[in-house]
């Protein structure tokens, strides 16, 4: 796959544009990147490009939300219960997962066992 001479022709150009615009890139990483004289990044032109936020404020908020987190017990809370062995919840939904078709075949073994036998088989009755 694409091998098609558009695809050639696209990825030539898009090497084009890459080689054309990597001089301008450059130039502005390396003016985010930038050191003053004292060797810390110019704050005032990384804001315009990125968010800034100090070190120890992170730091501080990261220690509240590791007391705020509870201990979990490791147990995962199930809304609805489920019969094993018919698949369906206490409203006699099936799974979303489950197909029409998995879900007719449950409710024609259950329909079976309750009036007693099973669906006819066609064929030829020996």
């Amino acid at each position: 796959m694409a091998k098609s001479l558009r695809s050639k022709w696209r990825r030539k150009m898009r090497a084009e544009k890459r080689k054309k615009n990597a001089p301008k890139e450059l130039a502005r990483l390396k003016q985010a990147l930038s050191l003053d004289k004292k060797g810390e990044a110019v704050m005032t032109d990384m804001q315009e490009i990125a968010t800034v936020v100090p070190g120890d404020k992170i730091k501080k908020q990261m220690d509240v939300d590791m007391a705020a987190v509870e201990v979990d017990d490791g147990k995962m809370e199930m809304e609805n219960k489920r019969n094993k062995k018919t698949q369906l919840d206490e409203h006699g939904q099936y799974p979303v997962w489950m197909g029409q078709r998995q879900a007719k075949k449950l409710k024609g073994k259950r329909m079976a066992k309750k009036s007693g036998q099973g669906k006819k088989k066609k064929g030829i009755a020996w």
